[in-house]
């Protein structure tokens, strides 16, 4: 294994072990998200996007990494969205909390983990036909969000993180 695939491997447990330790991965977490009765999970991933956001962009502006978006094509946004959505709301797990789950000792995760798999052969079988339909939808090219505003990511920064925390405090006042 190469130094990379152990990072890899490190980073996946301890990733699961926060999922398992936060409790998202938790049945009735699922469906109290689903149900919007329960903010558990997206005050998890909410924590973990304010964090991630913060250290990529002083790792990039410190010239460790290069960032490089994803291009924005609005029908995969849409069509994934969906289908990720309808995984979760059939299964009771996202991709993440699947694997986690599993971990755990759920066998019954092993499906939804089976599913994700048929879904990327599928997915990669007919990419050619994807590309040329729905990868042709109205696509915005390599942008992010300091590209739609027009200001600098350290403006737009702190203006997320005060709207996420107070999202916080919105869920933590009406006890979700």
């Amino acid at each position: 294994m190469s130094a990379e695939q152990i990072l890899g491997l490190v980073t996946g447990v301890v990733f699961g072990y926060l999922l398992q330790k936060g409790r998202v991965i938790r049945f009735e977490k699922q469906l109290g998200a689903l149900l919007i009765q329960d903010m558990t999970i997206f005050k998890f991933m909410l924590s973990a996007v304010l964090v991630g956001g913060l250290g990529i962009h002083i790792l990039t502006d410190a010239g460790i990494i290069a960032m490089s978006h994803k291009p924005m094509n609005s029908g995969a946004v849409v069509l994934g969205g969906v289908l990720f959505g309808a995984g979760w709301a059939i299964m009771g797990y996202c991709p993440g909390t699947s694997v986690a789950a599993l971990g755990e000792g759920r066998i019954h995760a092993a499906f939804a983990i089976a599913g994700m798999i048929v879904g990327a052969g599928i997915f990669a079988e007919f990419y050619p036909v994807f590309s040329s339909t729905i990868g042709a939808w109205q696509n915005f090219g390599k942008i992010g969000l300091s590209d739609v505003f027009g200001v600098h990511h350290w403006v737009i920064l702190p203006v997320f993180w005060i709207l996420v925390i107070g999202l916080f405090y919105v869920f933590e006042k009406k006890d979700l």
